[in-house]
């Protein structure tokens, strides 16, 4: 392991601007490190469909084809602010200089699998066929991932590099979510003359909420309302409120029971003040579970330990590609890759992690091949 190619080669894409939607130039950047590794390089046709820069990067390495199909991906984009991101290193640990992300969340990942794939060709390493898939779009709702073409894979299974916790983390569990979007459509009136004449769309809202189950629900699932939209001035009874909220569950039944009782909360609020009101919940994505005995679980337990990694299964509450890549039926586990503090200007990640990443990607896919 080179460290101090690791953490230059990590420092190069967190200062590639790549806010979601904006990718284009980190996907050039990889694009041709990748063809300088000697794969086959390919650039889809998502972003024609989420209005974006470029679309998903499919890369393959032809390898032992005796042996298991390996996808790794991770995804190219960052939440804001994440512009003009300066990475400095002290005491053992890369920060954000400034008001800026990291950009760990994914670039990580990232970095975990092209100095991989680096070492791996160098080395002259024992390996099967690769497949590499670096999305657009994940961090606005797993778009790329979404919109992949799977008839372009034929993994046996995937490793997505997207989660926080230590080296050796291993998150075998994700729920499924549900996106809940209301409109409240009240009636203005002048709130000083003749108030009694409006019904408030406001009031309508506050109330269903103030009688909601959320946050932490139970151990598997959650719930949130995160957006509010409404109102025009102070002596307006508002007409129209607009409001975004999520339920997550690893369990399909405590999901949909969730999403009812929220949603039946905004049709009782809504009949008490006369109100209408308009609801929808699609499914962002479905929930997956992959056993102690799944191949590429044995697989990634059996890296850590060659290693001295102490592996963790874990269960997780957010959701990530391989929910998507999982519903696609590739058995796909989530890694984590030492990031702290994701999506705030306090991110970070210690250069021994980030090391680690990358040793122990090598050591997987050395052991996938065996």
């Amino acid at each position: 392991m080179n460290e101090e190619q690791i953490v230059k080669r990590f420092k190069e894409l967190v200062q590639i601007d790549s806010i979601s939607k904006e990718e284009g130039a980190i996907a050039d950047y990889l694009v041709e490190l990748l063809t300088e590794l000697g794969l086959d390089v390919t650039v889809d046709d998502t972003n024609k469909r989420v209005a974006g820069e470029t679309g998903n990067i499919i890369a393959k390495l032809s390898g032992d084809s005796s042996k298991p199909t390996l996808l790794l991906s991770a995804h190219l984009d960052t939440v804001t602010p994440g512009k003009g991101v300066k990475p400095v290193v002290k005491d053992g640990v890369i920060y954000s200089q400034g008001e800026t992300i990291l950009g760990a969340d994914d670039k990580a990942g990232i970095t975990a699998i092209v100095e991989a794939l680096r070492i791996i060709k160098e080395g002259d390493l024992e390996h099967g066929d690769l497949e590499i898939v670096f999305t657009v779009g994940e961090e606005i709702g797993l778009l790329g991932a979404k919109n992949l073409d799977y008839n372009l894979l034929s993994a046996d299974f995937g490793v997505t590099y997207d989660s926080s916790g230590q080296v050796g983390t291993i998150i075998t569990q994700a729920p499924a979510q549900n996106k809940l979007e209301v409109k409240v459509e009240g009636k203005s009136a002048h709130a000083g003359m003749n108030p009694s004449l409006g019904i408030n769309a406001i009031k309508v809202a506050s109330l269903a909420i103030s009688n909601m189950n959320l946050g932490q629900i139970d151990e598997e699932t959650t719930a949130n309302i995160g957006v509010i939209k409404g109102g025009q001035a102070t002596n307006i009874v508002p007409d129209l409120v607009e409001l975004e909220g999520e339920v997550r569950s690893r369990n399909e039944r405590k999901l949909e029971k969730q999403t009812e009782h929220m949603i039946d909360l905004f049709k009782r609020a809504a009949r008490k003040y006369q109100a209408q009101i308009e609801i929808s919940h699609p499914r962002m994505y479905s929930a997956f579970e992959l056993q102690r005995n799944s191949k590429i679980v044995d697989i990634a337990i059996k890296a850590a330990h060659a290693i001295n990694i102490k592996p963790k299964l874990q269960a997780t509450g957010g959701g990530s590609d391989a929910n998507i890549f999982n519903n696609q039926e590739i058995p796909t586990i989530n890694l984590g890759v030492g990031m702290e503090k994701v999506h705030s200007t306090e991110e970070k990640i210690k250069v021994n992690d980030l090391v680690d990443a990358v040793k122990y990607s090598v050591t997987l896919l050395q052991q996938a091949a065996k």
